[in-house]
């Protein structure tokens, strides 16, 4: 049967190949050739060369599309390859050769700002995280079910100061970004010999240095906002100058403190990952806490968990290989270190920090107020001072010598202005002795705010220090000179001697005459030097000469206040403050019409000068020190057994069972001490020396049940418990004990770790010692129940010489 010739559709073939789709032959393919190909039965003709030419069409097609896909991988390589310059650009040392092929790849005309605009590597943090918080009460402090009862502030909480901390987070990412861009131009220019790479990294580093200009400024104004830190109070006092928290990073110990358990003391690390979170959660709480009490127990808690960490994971000799970001707290630079005593220095900076801020927002209209602030800026002022004292080449600028020594300054002269706001507020009386005292008072304080000012005006210190912190010491100076000359003119010219009511009445009483002399007595030592002309006591009984020494010290005040207003207007954040104005221009205002009243018409007299005023103050500010033993704390990980023996400078052997059976003559072991018990001596051919139990081993088990924190009477009772006369005994040897704690710092990091040496040479935290564990000290007890004596060294004691306190099993 022939059938009749069928030719095979073009579309079909064409859908079949991949050349077309449907939608392309629709064009093509008109209804009159669809209709035909019905009527022939199936049967559809097409033109060869109408075929052809759509084949060539789509051919056209799919080398353009490859053509298209060819140029983006080349691009998206050549992206890759600067990328990956750029990272050895800044983190590996430089190979000439290396970066000339870069360096030729960018003349050829790739874009030379892939070179810089490179993202950190480290995971981008939420800037809400890095917060310092809510202030005061305004946040409920919510307790866990387990681990520390100190939590943080809510990070995301939009207060005041939370938005500044949220902005400063910011600002700190963005510095680190520039100056990673900046040191990797740095390098390749450098490294290039490319004339034109040359220029255009010089033109780059220009854009970025002025980026991290304007980063710096943005940052000195947050720095200088001290308007979110003062009281909320109606009361008009003059703003307080705080210090912003140091941010830092978050850091995960998880890896490194497992690999140790494992590697140092022979545990299974997984039993601790409760432990390791709880710290890894007590340190990010750290990073935002509230400023309150609260806050200042949350820091000091960590501070002291801090001792315990390394105590129990950072031997002499290495470190754990944990990095600490933290950020300068004035500019924001980046530091990176792996010392514990770079931690422990920055949370010992924040605390003095948080000071500062519970300081500047009491409410200093009231004696209580006063009093509460005076307490937080001294404990300010001593958590600087030991840091200065205890750690030394620190890696940022805030915790150098010169800036920790004007910081204390700072906070001793905050100190000074609050006692003379107390002595003001206290003096309801216008006795001539009281208004020379407040004279005195606010003289004093202009000193100690000078002497702050030329500490920051130092050259180290001049580009540091905020330009409105520096014009606000200069305000103060200023202004409390002005306050002692407007006293001085107060008691001269507004209240009568004794003197004078001497003359006019003979008969005077014991009292009145005692006031004379006292006044007297006072105003002989009351300036520096005496003025010249008259004697002072001839010028206390003279009201005319009175009247124009008062008015030379008027005119002096009012000389001071311009001067004050004068660097007030010169800053732009310090004209945005309206107390500060409010109360330069009330003193200012009250000095003119003082001496408005003294000056007379026909006073033709040129007004002479005033002498200096002795500055004299009833009560010295005090540093107070940081007692971070009113925070009690426990060990996280404990379990680990005594820190006094399973430490990091501890080197022990692997844990051995041992299989003790019992027999009629014991076990053949004597015991000694608690926590952990030491074997003291074993039988010579007894059971315990059959199965390997020697002498100076420490029992951490019995029967698989955890024994480090047994006592002495527990583990007798363990071993004399078991029935069956087999006994499992988990014991460890210590080999050596490392006592040579103060070369860590100087193996490990730039900074000297004085405070963690003394810590360690002083025993520690809840008198835990440091001292080798193989010299038993003698411990009385508290309620007379005995003395339990730890005497010698047990591997050069005699098994023979048994005493009262061993017992042999």
């Amino acid at each position: 049967m022939n059938l009749p010739h069928s030719t095979p559709r073009p579309d079909l073939i064409l859908q079949v190949s991949g050349l077309c789709p449907p939608s392309c032959l629709q064009d093509t393919v008109t209804d009159k050739d669809r209709q035909n190909s019905r009527l022939d039965g199936g049967q559809e003709e097409l033109p060869s060369n109408k075929l052809q030419q759509l084949q060539r069409e789509q051919q056209r097609r799919r080398r353009r599309r490859r053509r298209t896909q060819g140029h983006e991988k080349k691009k998206k390589k050549k992206k890759e390859k600067l990328q990956v310059v750029v990272l050895s650009l800044n983190f590996l040392p430089l190979s000439v050769e290396s970066t000339r092929s870069g360096s030729e790849e960018c003349s050829r005309g790739s874009n030379p700002r892939c070179f810089f605009m490179m993202e950190e590597p480290a995971t981008r943090e939420l800037d809400m995280s890095l917060s310092d918080g809510a202030s005061d009460d305004e946040l409920p402090m919510t307790l866990p079910t387990d681990g520390s009862v100190r939590k943080g502030c809510d990070p995301f909480a939009q207060t005041q100061r939370s938005k500044l901390q949220h902005r400063r987070a910011r600002i700190n990412q963005q510095i680190n970004k520039e100056m990673r861009m900046r040191a990797g131009a740095e390098n390749l220019f450098r490294a290039t010999t490319n004339n034109k790479v040359r220029e255009t990294v010089a033109m780059e580093l220009s854009f970025v240095n002025s980026n991290l200009q304007l980063l710096k400024e943005e940052l000195e104004e947050l720095n200088s906002n001290m308007e979110a830190y003062q009281t909320d109070s109606e009361a008009v006092n003059v703003p307080m100058i705080p210090l912003g928290l140091k941010e830092t990073k978050e850091v995960d110990f998880t890896l490194s403190i497992q690999d140790f358990i494992c590697e140092h003391y022979g545990e299974d690390s997984s039993l601790y990952e409760q432990e390791i979170r709880e710290l890894m959660e007590l340190r990010q709480a750290m990073r935002t806490p509230s400023r309150n009490q609260a806050g200042l127990e949350l820091l000091m808690e960590y501070y002291n968990q801090l001792f315990y960490l390394d105590q129990r994971f950072f031997p002499p000799l290495r470190n754990l290989g944990v990095h600490f970001h933290w950020y300068d707290s004035l500019t924001g630079v980046p530091s990176c270190q792996r010392a514990l005593a770079f931690e422990k220095g920055s949370v010992l900076f924040n605390i003095g920090a948080l000071f500062t801020q519970i300081g500047a927002r009491q409410d200093r209209s009231a004696a209580a107020g006063i009093d509460r602030a005076i307490d937080a800026f001294q404990r300010a002022a001593g958590a600087f001072n030991y840091l200065k004292e205890n750690f030394s080449n620190a890696p940022s600028l805030d915790m150098s010598g010169p800036s920790l020594c004007m910081l204390v300054r700072l906070m001793v002269a905050q100190v000074q202005e609050c006692i003379f706001e107390r002595v003001t507020l206290t003096t309801r009386d216008a006795h001539f002795t009281s208004q020379l005292r407040l004279a005195q008072e606010a003289a004093r304080v202009s000193d100690v705010y000078l002497l702050v000012q030329q500490t920051m005006t130092q050259p180290l210190m001049k580009d540091y220090v905020p330009f409105s912190w520096a014009s606000m010491v200069q305000v103060k100076s200023e202004h409390f000179r002005a306050l002692s000359h407007y006293y001085t003119a107060v008691a001269l010219c507004d209240h009568m001697s004794s003197a004078e009511e001497e003359e006019e009445e003979e008969e005077e009483e014991k009292e009145e005459r005692q006031e004379q002399e006292e006044a007297e007595t006072a105003f002989l030592q009351f300036y520096v030097s005496a003025p010249v002309g008259p004697s002072l006591s001839l010028i206390l009984r003279d009201p005319e000469k009175r009247r124009k020494l008062g008015k030379a010290h008027l005119r002096r005040a009012v000389i001071r206040h311009e001067e004050a207003m004068r660097v007030h207007g010169l800053c732009k954040i310090l004209r945005k403050m309206d107390i500060l104005q409010d109360v330069l221009s009330l003193t200012h205002k009250r000095s003119l019409d003082k001496y408005s009243e003294l000056d007379r018409e026909d006073d033709f007299d040129e007004t002479a000068e005033a002498p200096e005023i002795q500055s004299q103050t009833h009560q010295k500010p005090d540093i107070t020190p940081t007692d971070f033993s009113t925070v009690q704390v426990t060990d996280i990980f404990q379990r680990l057994g005594p820190l006094s023996v399973f430490c990091a400078r501890a080197r022990w052997g692997p844990v051995r069972l041992v299989l003790l059976q019992r027999r009629e003559g014991g076990l053949g072991l004597t015991l000694r001490g608690d926590s952990p018990v030491l074997v003291a001596g074993v039988v010579p051919g007894g059971c315990a020396a059959e199965a390997g139990l020697r002498e100076g081993d420490y029992i951490v088990a019995v029967d698989g049940d955890d024994c480090k924190w047994a006592k002495h009477s527990e583990v007798v009772h363990m071993l004399k418990s078991c029935s069956d006369r087999r006994v499992e005994l988990s014991v460890v040897t210590l080999h050596s004990h490392d006592t040579q704690v103060e070369r860590r710092a100087v193996m490990l990091s730039h900074g000297s770790d004085k405070e963690n040496a003394r810590q360690r040479l002083l025993g520690g935290a809840k008198g835990q010692s440091s001292a080798s564990l193989l010299n038993w000290n003698r411990k009385k007890k508290s309620d007379g129940d005995g003395v339990s004596k730890r005497l010698g060294s047990t591997f050069s004691l005699s098994f023979g010489s048994i005493r009262d306190t061993e017992a042999m099993y």
